[in-house]
């Protein structure tokens, strides 16, 4: 880990800056609030709430957001941002449709790559967890 990536990763940001990583946030937020809000027709609810209930199972947590090791970093709050690999593509297939309905419902949403996202500090089949470099544009 903590090597630097050639791959080209995405990630799915909606306009308001984490106060932990300095960059956007992702979009599972704002998704979880319109749909426990009473905003969303019956047809999307149900479609948002497949979505997520399929990255639920189907997207591991990271056990990592942050480079440090030391006693007690587990519980610190990480640095790092997730971001899907180009392969995960179903998940990206599936995050187009939760970006699609959040703009229909007044969210603004885009999709950034990057083959620069980071010092990697977790790694799975789908997914990257980075620590931005201080140039990174997430």
């Amino acid at each position: 880990m903590g090597r630097v990536s050639t791959i080209t990763y995405l990630r799915f940001v909606v306009g308001r800056i984490h106060e932990n990583t300095g960059v956007r946030n992702g979009l599972f937020n704002d998704a979880y609030v319109l749909l426990r809000g009473h905003f969303l027709s019956a047809v999307d609810r149900d479609v948002m709430d497949g979505h997520l209930a399929w990255f639920d199972d189907h997207l591991p947590v990271p056990e990592r957001f942050n480079r440090s090791t030391s006693k007690g970093s587990y519980r610190r709050s990480g640095r790092g941002i997730s971001w899907l690999k180009p392969s995960a593509t179903e998940h990206i297939s599936r995050m187009r449709e939760i970006s699609r309905i959040l703009q229909e419902y007044g969210h603004f949403v885009t999709m950034i790559k990057s083959a620069r996202p980071g010092y990697i500090v977790y790694e799975d089949e789908h997914q990257i967890v980075a620590e931005p470099f201080a140039d990174t544009g997430a």
